[in-house]
């Protein structure tokens, strides 16, 4: 892909697909279509600091995604961290909100140190980082839209935070900003790194194993997200629809 505009047609393209296959993924797919035309709209104005730049980070950070997807849905080797969140939207048992961290644990604990590094190559990065900290404000706005919604497809979500309350669990303390300030570091560290390869497998490890503990957050967690997810909507398509429709208002 070349462009934003590919990219949103490839986005639309794999929205598509899950919602005729019933596919989870689409959960997350719809909020980063999402995030994805808020950043063509920010560049058409000019919000960057340097726009056309913004735009060869947004192709080469959902590039990450939809490779991702491809070697998925073509049996081939993925990164663990997007292999947990895949093979978990297989499954019935987890709630909405877990498929969309998963989705953006990878996406944004592995991708976008990447993608920023990739993106101005022998330059310095710290000439990137206020654009790279808009885009996760961006993301951060959409999340938290999301959250505060989440009713309209999770009626009794919000039971979940007061019975929990106490608990270290990495389902209700999940921070875009905390994930933001990670992938930062991390851009560092591959933009230096002379064993990219290396660098990548290792980061990988680790955000796979936190992608597990979303997964799987314990006994008391996990009793109440099954208690919850009973109240969920059933119907992919249709939770689908209801993202979209709150992540339009949101931003």
């Amino acid at each position: 892909m070349k462009n934003i505009d590919e990219v949103l047609i490839r986005m639309d393209e794999i929205v598509a697909e899950c919602k005729s296959q019933n596919s989870r993924v689409g959960y997350f797919a719809i909020l980063y279509r999402q995030v994805t035309r808020r950043i063509k709209q920010g560049i058409l104005a000019e919000e960057f600091e340097d726009n056309p730049r913004m735009e060869k980070l947004d192709v080469l950070f959902a590039g990450r995604f939809i490779d991702a997807y491809n070697q998925w849905k073509n049996n081939q080797t993925l990164t663990r961290s997007w292999l947990e969140a895949f093979e978990a939207s297989q499954s019935s048992k987890h709630l909405v909100l877990q498929h969309l961290f998963l989705g953006i644990n990878a996406h944004i604990n592995l991708d976008l140190g990447i993608s920023a590094a990739d993106t101005v190559g022998d330059e310095p990065l710290l000439g990137i980082q206020n654009d790279f900290n808009k885009i996760n404000s961006i993301l951060a706005e959409l999340v938290d839209g999301v959250k505060a919604n989440i009713s309209t497809v999770s009626p009794v979500f919000g039971l979940l935070i007061p019975l929990a309350k106490g608990r270290d669990e990495m389902l209700l303390n999940f921070s875009i900003q905390l994930a933001r300030d990670g992938a930062w570091k991390y851009a560092g560290e591959y933009h230096a790194a002379t064993d990219k390869n290396f660098q990548i497998q290792d980061r990988d490890n680790n955000i796979s194993n936190l992608a597990r503990k979303l997964i799987n957050p314990g006994k008391f967690l996990s009793f109440l997200i099954k208690i919850i997810g009973f109240a969920e909507w059933k119907s992919v398509s249709k939770t689908m629809d209801q993202l979209d429709s709150v992540a339009q208002k949101v931003i």
